[in-house]
């Protein structure tokens, strides 16, 4: 029986990093992309648009698996530091989920694998150390992007007890080469590295490479026991020590590290700036909150039960930061 994967989201960054390294595997891909995207077909991989929130846009993707065993990979969702969660956010995360789980059910898909976040994981003291759990809900997360997630992550456990074989996976902060999305993290190395980042801010996060985090969803759709969570994590690192990372690489000149108090007085401001100027803010109100939130997570789980094993951080500004210059002239260092 040959294997088929489908992979929603697939223009974004974890969505197009997996479907990279299924081709150099020569699978049968079939990719969800939003109409007006443009994503050329291959040998292995056929491009469908159509929309999470509409059932029937979906059912493409599902024609004519009947002598296939499918895996369905759904990374599609959008990602906003935002304060609160939009109509729209709710919309895809939520309501795309549910018509995801619903298809996924109908036409007996060998698994589903869906991407969470660690930010669906309620947060403990800051010396507690963050590991899977097998329940969620919305009011025990902090954030707009969080509260969806969560709710995403519990309709998917509950469509196992209707025997749905899933599993689901907790990335952190997701960094690396390829995208071509509007990471927020991506974008910040990119300002910096053109001279348009005026400061950092003083805290850190668990920041994880997105090859790595496409492996470990590749593994969880082979390797992973049904109904179960894992984190996708590395470790913690500061913000100005991934800026310094990237001086070594490229050289750049130093910021100023800002004490949060003084960058969350400035985030209104900053947030109304870039509504005005239709940018995504680098810096908002939830995102200073998560810069000093515990990011203490264990991925114990995944290192034994799929192998996963993240790379040093290093690594992964290197090649982001030559993967921009070679694939994005304008993210050349400012003169």
């Amino acid at each position: 029986m040959k294997t088929l994967y489908i992979v929603t989201g697939a223009n974004g960054h974890l969505g197009s990093t997996i479907i990279r390294i299924l081709r150099r595997q020569h699978k049968q891909v079939r990719g969800l992309i939003l109409d007006g995207e443009d994503c050329r077909d291959g040998q292995y991989v056929r491009y469908l648009h159509g929309d999470v929130r509409s059932k029937a846009s979906l059912e493409p993707l599902f024609a004519d698996i009947q002598a296939a065993r499918v895996t369905v990979i759904h990374t599609a969702g959008i990602v906003d530091i935002a304060d609160k969660a939009s109509e729209q956010m709710v919309e895809v995360n939520v309501r795309g989920t549910q018509n995801m789980v619903e298809l996924c059910l109908k036409h007996r898909v060998a698994r589903l694998v869906y991407v969470s976040s660690v930010h669906a994981i309620p947060e403990k003291d800051d010396m507690q150390v963050l590991e899977e759990v097998g329940r969620f809900s919305s009011s025990a997360v902090v954030g707009g992007y969080a509260k969806t997630k969560a709710a995403a992550t519990q309709i998917v456990l509950d469509a196992v007890k209707e025997g749905l074989d899933a599993v689901v996976v907790h990335p952190s902060g997701i960094l690396g080469p390829y995208d071509e999305s509007g990471n927020h993290l991506v974008q910040l190395v990119k300002s910096y590295v053109q001279g348009r980042l005026p400061a950092c801010v003083r805290g850190g996060y668990d920041f994880v490479d997105v090859r790595d985090v496409a492996a470990g969803c590749l593994t969880a759709a082979e390797k992973g026991k049904t109904g179960e969570c894992y984190i996708l994590s590395n470790r913690h690192y500061e913000i100005k020590d991934l800026l310094r990372m990237v001086r070594t690489v490229q050289g750049g000149r130093k910021i100023p590290t800002l004490p949060v108090w003084m960058a969350k007085a400035a985030a209104p401001i900053i947030e109304w700036r870039a509504r005005n100027q239709r940018s995504k803010p680098l810096f908002t109100r939830y995102s200073l909150y998560t810069l000093t939130s515990n990011d203490r997570f264990s991925h114990d789980k995944a290192t034994r039960e799929l192998g996963y094993r993240p790379r040093d951080l290093y690594e992964t500004i290197r090649d982001t930061v030559r993967w921009m210059q070679s694939h994005n002239p304008s993210a050349a260092p400012s003169a």
